[in-house]
């Protein structure tokens, strides 16, 4: 029942061991792998990936670092790549003030078109955020309200923040939203006690587990290449935090994986 709902599968870092990667995640006991796009191109290379793996499903999207690469083709090549089945959602998606590699105002603009794309296909969304947590919340508590106006299905199980990284206050807003919340990786560091304080006061039918592969390494093997079978490692601490079971843990975020992604 383990899942992981954030992985870059599609990055050169695992060209030469993809398949020994899955293998190893197969064996960790992996049923559901989320490689999401960041950009037209590897949206497409998400979607190869989810034809060839079994466990793995694609969603494509232009991440807020990759909005250079937006032009006016962008929207119809997603909304393509979107019909196929194993295109599950929407993203990567959101906004980024932390690096400055596409300006705010066009991050917003192309972040709105993606969401107004969602929308149109029902499809939920995963959003990246960061250094933008306040215009973040804005922005989807208004579209979260138009999807109600709306009475589209979506507005139940509208998406993820992926990667949390927001204060008690971020995460009630955000829930309100009817929005579950991505944990990864450094929820297993000594140094995130803020971090385990809010995953404790987070109720589990909350939360997705997540690895955000190659990225965000856990404990006791931070500073490596990260890979999906290691989001067990993820588990077991938000287990630990909990004090609940771990195949409780597996079994609960598997099933709130399943309502948000239909999968």
């Amino acid at each position: 029942m383990l899942t992981d709902t954030h992985c870059h599968l599609d990055f050169d870092r695992f060209d030469k061991d993809r398949d020994q990667v899955i293998l190893r995640a197969r064996d960790a006991g992996l049923s559901r792998i989320l490689n999401p796009g960041i950009n037209v191109e590897s949206s497409r290379t998400a979607l190869e990936l989810a034809e060839k793996y079994l466990e793995v499903y694609a969603a494509v999207g232009i991440h807020p670092n990759d909005g250079l690469s937006w032009d006016k083709d962008a929207i119809a090549i997603l909304r393509e790549l979107a019909a196929h089945p194993k295109v599950v959602a929407i993203g990567e998606i959101g906004l980024d003030y932390y690096r400055d590699r596409t300006p705010p105002d066009l991050q917003k603009q192309i972040f709105l078109e993606q969401l107004n794309l969602a929308a149109e296909l029902s499809l939920p969304v995963v959003v990246h955020c960061r250094d933008a947590m306040m215009d973040i919340l804005g922005i989807l508590s208004e579209w979260q309200i138009g999807l109600e106006k709306s009475e589209s299905s979506l507005a139940k199980n509208p998406g993820v923040l992926h990667s949390f990284s927001g204060n008690e206050s971020d995460a009630e807003q955000i829930r309100s939203s009817n929005f579950v919340i991505g944990i990864t990786g450094p929820v297993t560091f000594q140094n995130a006690a803020a971090l385990q304080e809010l995953v404790i006061r987070l109720p589990l039918t909350s939360i997705l587990i997540e690895t955000d592969a190659p990225f965000l390494t856990p404990h006791p093997f931070r500073g490596k290449r990260n890979e999906p079978g290691r989001v067990k490692l993820v588990a077991e601490k938000i287990a630990e935090l909990h004090q609940e079971a771990y195949n409780n843990i597996t079994t609960t975020t598997a099933a709130n994986a399943a309502q948000l992604f239909e999968w």
